[in-house]
């Protein structure tokens, strides 16, 4: 496998690259340009300035996430072509530079949900924390209303600048099912799907956070089943998966082990997370140790391993520790050390490996 790390820019971002270079195994960093709105062509000096910055501590750029998907696309409106094209020019541009894998989402609104960015743990740490409750009573234009009059009230996502939109896009989405949403999935596959093998880039999917319906919006990359209807919508190698643990693993009935198993050729990138389940539907975010959380970190590692695992791997959230001010879920601390453990693991499996070849010689 070929650990990689996220970072969210020069100037966007407290890990400078010289610290993630500092980071055992990892070889390359994941990237986007935040600040080009979703939908426009992302320019290639820009994207070359990145490479370059990387380059300087001999880091790659092959894995972006997330090169989003523009809603009219999601929504199948007849402007998704002008927007499936600009999607194009940017991958082309991507190519030039090496990028070999991107990972994007097909989530209706929002890329993730939490209720609470600083929940604070027994020990003070703190980290990303869902309430289930809390979104499912609640109705979403009310929110809006509650956010336009009062700055102070907030939740993960819904940032001021957005709120003009959100109204729109809920209206919009108010007929679309999932099996629409299945249909303006496949429909845009097979538009750049042909493109991506001609480029020798990869896409990636990225399951639904949480991997369920909020606020009435279609969710439809959820489970076992549907990854599998993913990758028969466009039956190619470069119409693939992005395995998150976080994501995944919301939803006790996912045997993430066995979902690494059966996709093994598909999975082209992978997130390692863990986090605690409770019996209300409530999640928080925790260290990678599995004893820490509700997931099977080592299965998952071993489950890699067995198959030979040859993409890119990171690690996801992590806690908010040692008085780190940083984004939320993106503390360099916690994920380096989320870097080791996943590290001990793989290191442990391959000595493992050894040891049992020696034996039988």
């Amino acid at each position: 496998m070929e650990m990689v790390f996220r970072w969210f820019g020069e100037g966007n971002d407290q890990v400078p690259l010289k610290y993630i270079k500092q980071i055992p195994g990892v070889n390359g960093i994941v990237w986007a340009l935040h600040d080009i709105p979703t939908g426009e062509e992302w320019p290639l000096e820009r994207i070359v300035e990145v490479r370059n910055q990387a380059e300087q501590y001999g880091l790659n750029i092959d894995v972006v996430e997330s090169l989003n998907v523009h809603e009219d696309i999601k929504l199948g409106l007849p402007t998704r072509d002008e927007y499936i094209d600009k999607y194009i020019k940017t991958m082309e541009r991507l190519a030039k530079v090496g990028v070999k894998v991107i990972c994007y989402n097909f989530m209706p609104v929002f890329d993730w949900v939490r209720t609470n960015l600083f929940k604070e743990h027994e020990d003070e740490s703190t980290s990303l924390f869902f309430e289930k409750a809390k979104i499912a009573d609640t109705d979403p234009m009310e929110l809006v209303k509650m956010i336009s009059h009062n700055s102070a009230y907030t939740m993960p996502g819904w940032e001021p600048e957005r709120l003009q939109y959100l109204t729109k896009l809920f209206e919009q989405y108010e007929n679309v099912t999932e099996e629409s949403l299945w249909e303006n999935l496949k429909y845009f596959l097979e538009k750049i799907i042909p493109v991506c093998e001609k480029l020798d880039i990869k896409m990636a999917i990225h399951p639904d956070d949480p991997p369920f319906s909020v606020f009435g919006l279609p969710r439809i990359i959820t489970n076992k089943t549907s990854l599998e209807r993913l990758i028969n919508l466009v039956d190619s190698p470069y119409n693939g998966i992005t395995f998150c643990s976080g994501s995944l693993g919301v939803n006790p009935n996912n045997n993430l082990v066995d979902i690494l198993q059966t996709f093994a050729d598909r999975i082209h990138f992978a997130h390692i997370r863990n986090l605690k389940r409770y019996e209300n539907g409530n999640f928080i975010e925790t260290s990678h140790r599995m004893s820490d959380g509700s997931l099977d970190i080592h299965g998952m590692v071993r489950a890699l391993y067995e198959t030979n695992f040859k993409g890119y791997i990171r690690p996801d959230h992590g806690r908010h520790i040692w008085d780190e001010d940083c984004r939320p879920g993106y503390g360099l601390y916690d994920r380096a050390l989320g870097i080791m453990y996943l590290w001990g693991i793989w290191d442990s499996l391959v000595q493992s490996g050894k040891e049992k070849l020696y034996a039988t010689s």
